[in-house]
């Protein structure tokens, strides 16, 4: 029988049995707990069901008592357990019992990380980790932070739609203006889609031809993701949305836009063809939450495909770039003339070389931003014993 099927018994000094002529020791039964911690709180998981007779209090030692009857791993008993907290503890203990369990919830006196629950080191044997309640430290004062965000988001939303009589005018444009770029971006994909599956990989090499007029109006739109933050209409940091911004639209108008011999080569199917993968799942995801709605599958994607796709993204960019560095330095276009000292002039390239450099730092400081974001939106639940 494993370890997790019996109950702990704790031995009683013996008992004299003058019927029988021997001694008789008598056995406390001691059911299952599961505990686990936030910084202000206890929770203990008791697996008795259906309890009766509940006796659960404090002692002066700073000890929890626990005495119910019900039916634990050895049947319908009696079971008790007493523990002793690592650190005090307040005096109200809350409790609550089903048919399955008693879940008990204690107040820590003061609000800190505790090392374990008990003060002896050695954990007793019929205490263990609850793992549907369990998080570390880390990941508990993430918790604990973002529901102060959400509660001081809640009392600013609240305030706002009390006192800005434009939210409505504000929500109607931000979803408007996501309904535009959705549906841009989604035509660019599409189309792109069902030319490669007819004309294969002759379709690389017309896709600026084709697709630009749509791609120059999404992202000139998309100029507005930059002062939307500013004018305090989102939430959004302003920094790395002018990053991509930025950065798209050097690649859009500079390298391909000013260069007709970049606009025929395969390197713009994929840049284009990337991008309008991340903003087809991006758009949808704010628009709907303009509208306060959450679609679960289409949350995942939007938090979930940029960590393959936003560096590909940046590498075909990056191949553009390099692609552009001799037509530049060939054609002397936004070259620099120099002084009649110096002599000559200086190529574009140059700049265009040091933009590479900057383009990769971009990446990790988009990246950093979006895995943050991330995290937040799904906080991984580590299991860690006691």
């Amino acid at each position: 029988m494993s370890t997790f099927s019996r109950a702990r018994r704790a031995d009683l000094p013996p008992v004299s049995c003058h019927v029988c002529n021997r001694t008789v020791t008598m056995q406390i039964l001691t059911p299952h707990v599961y505990w686990a911690q936030r910084h202000g709180d206890i929770f203990l998981r008791v697996e008795l069901s259906d309890a009766k007779n509940l006796d659960i209090s404090l002692q002066e030692n700073n000890t929890l008592q626990f005495r119910a009857q019900g039916h634990g791993a050895k049947g319908d008993n009696e079971y008790e357990f007493s523990l002793e907290f690592l650190e005090p503890v307040r005096a109200e203990i809350n409790h609550r019992s089903t048919q399955r369990q008693v879940d008990i919830k204690i107040k820590k006196q003061e609000e800190r990380w505790w090392d374990r629950l008990t003060l002896q080191e050695k954990k007793p044997l019929f205490l263990a980790p609850d793992f549907d309640r369990w998080l570390d430290e880390s990941d508990a004062e993430m918790e604990l932070q973002a529901k102060e965000e959400e509660k001081i988001n809640k009392i600013s939303v609240e305030s706002r739609v009390r006192k800005d009589p434009y939210l409505g005018l504000k929500r109607g444009y931000l979803f408007m203006y996501n309904l535009v770029q959705f549906l841009g971006f989604s035509w660019i994909f599409v189309n792109m889609t069902v030319r490669l599956f007819i004309l294969g990989q002759d379709s690389f090499y017309d896709t600026f031809h084709t697709m630009a007029d749509m791609m120059y109006f999404c992202q000139m739109m998309a100029a507005l993701e930059v002062i939307n933050p500013l004018l305090g209409l989102v939430k959004s940091a302003f920094f790395p949305a002018m990053i991509q911004v930025a950065g798209r639209n050097v690649i859009l108008f500079v390298i391909f836009g000013a260069l007709e011999e970049m606009q025929n080569k395969p390197v713009v199917f994929f840049v284009f063809y990337l991008w309008s993968t991340i903003e087809i799942f991006r758009y949808p995801f704010y628009m709907l939450a303009c509208i306060g709605t959450d679609w679960k599958l289409l949350t995942w994607l939007r938090y979930s495909l940029w960590i393959p796709l936003y560096p590909l993204g940046v590498v075909a960019e990056a191949v553009a770039v390099i692609q552009s560095l001799p037509i530049f330095d060939e054609t002397r276009l936004f070259s620099v003339t120099l002084p009649a000292v110096l002599g000559g002039s200086l190529s574009f390239s140059y700049t265009l070389q040091l933009y590479l450099v900057f383009m990769f730092l971009g990446l990790f400081i988009n990246f950093r931003h979006l895995y943050k974001q991330r995290r937040r939106r799904y906080r991984s639940r580590k299991r860690k014993v006691h």
